[in-house]
């Protein structure tokens, strides 16, 4: 599932008529790097969620069979229902197996080919998440959650903590309990796994970008236009 719904307000006015996961860096939209990453690992059955301006994301990705993809859309109305109620709203689209949800807001060369493995071993283990973090970026210095031995911890330990880089891997039933069509955050429920020692992790120290702001947006344009 690739995260598509957010408003983008920190991106105006660039956002006001285009939604942010087509805005575009190195002659592509944002969420075009993301399927055909998916679709070179393999991955090709994917589900995007969709609020303002949703309109233009279905009409410029279509069903996917250009990029060698089916895409199935999860319209979120009137407004975005946040990151999990976004995913509990897509639950009927997901599957009753581990499933892949990536923002569609970062840029990153994490291999998405380590995904079905990741998935699988969720199956056997009981894990209910797996995240992959970053360094932590400048706008983010105090990072997120901590990691050791593969196990993901809350609060970080004192040798310091990772960015959630906005991929993970979550078992269906982790949003289950969510109403259909009601808001609902991420991070608590990811907080309340890692208490119950449920979510595995891992550290990707390749490139990754939040690319959350104009200046942002530019920067990696010119990068990769260059």
């Amino acid at each position: 599932m690739i995260l598509a719904a957010g408003r983008g307000e920190r991106m105006r006015p660039l956002t006001d008529h285009t939604p942010k996961p087509l805005l575009q860096v190195g002659d592509k939209p944002l969420i075009v790097w993301h399927i055909e990453r998916l679709a070179r690992a393999g991955i090709t059955q994917l589900v995007i969620n969709h609020a303002h301006l949703g309109e233009q994301i279905e009409s410029a990705l279509g069903d996917g069979s250009r990029f060698g993809v089916s895409i199935h859309y999860s319209p979120e109305r009137p407004a975005a229902l946040e990151t999990a109620g976004g995913i509990a709203h897509a639950l009927h689209l997901l599957g009753s197996t581990p499933f892949a949800v990536i923002n569609g807001d970062i840029w990153c060369d994490y291999d998405f080919t380590h995904l079905p493995a990741l998935a699988t071993a969720m199956q056997n283990n009981g894990d209910q998440a797996h995240l992959i973090l970053v360094n932590n970026p400048e706008h983010n210095p105090k990072g997120d959650f901590g990691l050791h031995d593969g196990r993901v911890l809350n609060p970080p330990p004192l040798s310091g903590a990772y960015t959630f880089s906005g991929i993970g891997l979550y078992q269906p039933e982790l949003f289950a309990h969510i109403p259909h069509g009601t808001k609902a955050p991420l991070a608590p429920l990811l907080r309340e796994q890692i208490a119950l020692g449920k979510v595995s992790g891992e550290h990707h120290g390749g490139r990754w970008i939040d690319v959350g702001t104009p200046q942002r947006l530019f920067a990696l344009d010119n990068e990769l236009s260059a």
